[in-house]
């Protein structure tokens, strides 16, 4: 019964400290982690740059009109 007890706490002891390792410091996890920041930080710039285009295309669009001179009153409804 003594060995039992003896063996059964030494096992508990030598286990302990295998149970106190972090799961999220292995290499695949901390990758995978700064995969997914980098994408949602890409992400982030592509729709920033995009608003900016859609805001800058429309503004010239209406503002710059080459040809307003040329028409006249009649040719926009045939």
């Amino acid at each position: 019964m003594r060995k039992l007890l003896f063996s059964a706490v030494a096992l508990s002891i030598l286990t302990t400290p295998s149970l106190a390792q972090k799961k999220d410091d292995e290499p695949l996890v901390i990758l995978d982690r700064e995969k997914k920041q980098q994408a949602e930080q890409v992400d982030r710039q592509y729709k920033r740059t995009l608003e900016q285009t859609r805001k800058d295309g429309d503004a010239a669009a209406t503002a710059n009109d080459p040809w307003a001179n040329m028409r006249t009153p009649t040719d926009g409804k045939r």
